[in-house]
């Protein structure tokens, strides 16, 4: 078997996009995904298959979601060893969850603007752009930080944004599922 990481950019947000756990479940095990396991309603899931998955797979996922619920979310799969280096690679440490933030790319920025981001950037933050992922530590608060609005411009690819909460528990559920 083969296991994978989504993470879902832009569903169960202020009231739009809805799309409860239970019903993504059901789209994964309808592609023939198993194991489907699902943690907080931003969509992050775990799941296995029994093949390895085509590129372009997360396309697949988004025109389920479309067919079924009439938006098509951004999906980002991930292996688990490309979750793993993303947590082994960051460069801050924090017991608070919630102030380090992991920016996962669909691939490395080619010309990103971090001047932008620099400029925005208030004394306390730090971040640093590692192959595929932009780490943001903010210890004021990321509803405080300005340069967060800017970060998927200024990257220049797509992406989603999980806390160091959200990425603990994603990892324990791939050890779960493994």
């Amino acid at each position: 078997m083969y296991t994978f990481i989504a993470l879902f950019r832009g569903i169960n947000v202020g009231g739009h996009h809805s799309l409860p756990m239970r019903e993504l479940v059901e789209i994964f095990e309808n592609l023939e995904l198993e194991n489907v396991r699902t943690y907080i309603q931003s969509g992050n899931v775990v799941f296995q298959s029994k093949k390895h998955l085509p590129a372009g797979f997360s396309t697949d996922i988004s025109l389920a979601i479309e067919n079924l619920k009439g938006f098509k979310p951004g999906v980002l799969l991930l292996s688990p060893k490309e979750f793993q280096t993303a947590i082994d690679e960051c460069p801050f440490s924090s017991d608070e969850g919630k102030l380090l933030h992991f920016f996962f790319l669909s691939e490395m920025p080619e010309d990103p603007d971090l001047e932008c981001l620099e400029a925005l950037k208030s004394e306390t933050e730090e971040y640093r752009l590692i192959n595929k992922v932009f780490y943001l530590y903010a210890p004021d608060g990321i509803g405080r930080s300005k340069l967060v609005a800017k970060v998927g411009k200024a990257m220049g690819v797509p992406g989603t944004a999980r806390n160091w909460n959200t990425v603990r528990k994603i990892h324990s559920l791939v050890d779960a599922v493994c």
